[in-house]
């Protein structure tokens, strides 16, 4: 009897030192959480509204130190393997926290308008947050959905933030494409689920590997799961056929939802795809040929369509809309790559991380300079940017930069990334997709250097200057010099891409 109730205080003891170690293991996410909370009661306690906004970056900061802390330690899984913490993990963490930051950040001036829910907005900001560092962690199918709903949920909200009609629309929209979505992915992980019994995706990737090829092949659920899946994350990333959502909801969320959009949630769907792809369906070579060959069509249509359409905007807002579709496409090179050639070397893999950080610093910028000037002028139409070369020269200069980092023109981060990204193609036979991709970038720089043409050489319409406040700045600052860096010395990145894919070699 003793030594029975001796060996159940051992396991009760392990079982308690084992969640507190999770605990420990989870800080970066908690600190968050704690930081929403703490937000959400400030806000009804005090006047000083701009005290939010120092909290927020006070915690993202701190939840950034715990997740430098961890980076490099032995990759452990906790909550029964619904969780990863890697460097992979720990990269995608730390760029969020950094998106978020520089998000608040340039949402100082526009709460400035809301009388109500300053505090709700800081805290979903931070809750979306949390949900994509958790997407980022993710091992299992089912903390997988949980976390895409958690991120997802908040940008619902935010959305629809301002109540004006266009506003509602696109929150509206957003929900039941958002909605529609999340059914198909969770019909695809279902699917899987049934084929191999097991929601783990290392398990998934053992029990696929001992499989028949030939069966494994002529097996319509799986298949069917693959697409489905493909097609729920193709929503998140807002690839073609599954971007309907994207222009809409971008002109009329608040702007700097739309950049967080853009950016957020479109690195957390790149970091969920190549983690899912890599770790279950990687192997055998036919399965991963099957979903690369995918993966090359819509990389190949969400480019065309992007640009092509891109170039028909009068909108900025629903331009870099499009531009983001077209991104999306170029990044799905990467995706394809690592299919038609699964045991490729580490440079493919880490080549895709590299490019999300280029796409997000440029896209940064860009959003940045749109909420400065269309702020102040009251419009988003492109003709109405005339002239802000000479109004407003310094934030001109930094949308300047993002668009030509997008163009992906040499000495930004956009010409290493794309370098690096099309180079790894031809290098696994994607030499046909690569010329697309340079004949769209080609496109593409139609539109975006017809915007700087219009701030730079047309005579201004507007004789107000454009002024703009010290955290606009500073985020403008931070994005530009990120630009740059990367497109001299791109080496540091890299090398972080390096070790956070490492635990992906075959």
């Amino acid at each position: 009897m003793d030594k029975g109730l001796a060996n159940f205080n051992l396991v009760v003891t392990w079982g308690v030192k084992e969640q507190i170690l999770n605990l420990e293991l989870l800080l970066p996410e908690l600190s968050l959480l704690i930081t929403a909370i703490a937000v959400i009661i400030l806000d009804l306690f005090t006047e000083r509204k701009g005290l939010l906004t120092v909290v927020s970056i006070i915690g993202l900061t701190i939840a950034a130190g715990f997740a430098i802390n961890m980076w490099g330690t032995t990759p452990q899984a906790i909550w029964n393997n619904m969780l990863a913490v890697d460097n992979y993990a720990l990269f995608f963490k730390l760029l969020f926290l950094g998106i978020a930051v520089l998000v608040i950040l340039v949402s100082v001036d526009y709460v400035s308008k809301f009388t109500r829910f300053r505090g709700e907005y800081h805290a979903l900001i931070l809750l979306a947050t949390l949900g994509m560092m958790l997407v980022a962690a993710a091992t299992d199918l089912i903390s997988i959905f949980v976390a895409l709903e958690l991120a997802a949920i908040p940008f619902y909200v935010l959305v629809g933030f301002l109540k004006d009609k266009k506003s509602t629309e696109a929150s509206l929209k957003f929900v039941l494409l958002g909605g529609v979505a999340s059914a198909v992915l969770l019909f695809g992980m279902a699917l899987t689920f049934g084929f191999t019994g097991t929601t783990q995706l290392p398990e998934i990737a053992q029990i696929i590997q001992v499989m028949n090829t030939e069966s494994l092949l002529a097996n319509p659920a799986l298949i069917l799961g693959i697409i489905l899946i493909i097609a729920g994350f193709g929503f998140k990333i807002a690839a073609v056929p599954f971007h309907m959502w994207a222009p809409d909801v971008y002109e009329g969320a608040p702007t700097p939802i739309t950049l967080y959009l853009s950016v957020g949630s479109k690195v957390a769907g790149f970091a969920v795809i190549l983690r899912v792809f890599y770790s279950a369906f990687a192997l055998p070579e036919p399965l991963s040929l099957d979903w690369g060959i995918i993966f090359a069509i819509l990389s190949a249509i969400s480019m065309t369509l992007g640009n092509t359409v891109a170039i028909q905007q009068d909108n900025i807002k629903r331009m870099l809309a499009y531009s983001s579709i077209a991104h999306a496409g170029y990044i799905i090179i990467g995706l394809a790559a690592i299919g038609l050639s699964p045991t490729t070397n580490i440079l493919t893999q880490s080549s895709v991380l590299f490019y999300v950080v280029a796409f997000a610093l440029a896209d940064l910028a860009a959003f940045t300079s749109v909420i400065v000037i269309s702020g102040r002028l009251g419009s988003d139409q492109i003709s109405d940017y005339a002239g802000m070369g000479k109004q407003a020269p310094l934030v001109a200069l930094a949308l300047t930069l993002g668009l030509i980092s997008l163009i992906g023109l040499p000495a930004t981060a956009g010409f290493i990334a794309k370098f690096y990204i099309f180079s790894d193609a031809v290098n696994n036979g994607l030499l046909w997709l690569v010329i697309i991709a340079v004949i769209n970038s080609t496109i593409s720089a139609y539109y975006y250097l017809r915007v700087v043409k219009i701030m730079w050489v047309n005579e201004p319409i507007h004789e107000d200057k454009v002024p703009s406040s010290l955290a606009l700045r500073l985020a403008l600052a931070i994005s530009c010099f990120g630009i740059l860096l990367l497109g001299i010395v791109p080496a540091f990145v890299m090398k972080l891409a390096e070790m956070a894919t490492s635990m992906f070699g075959l």
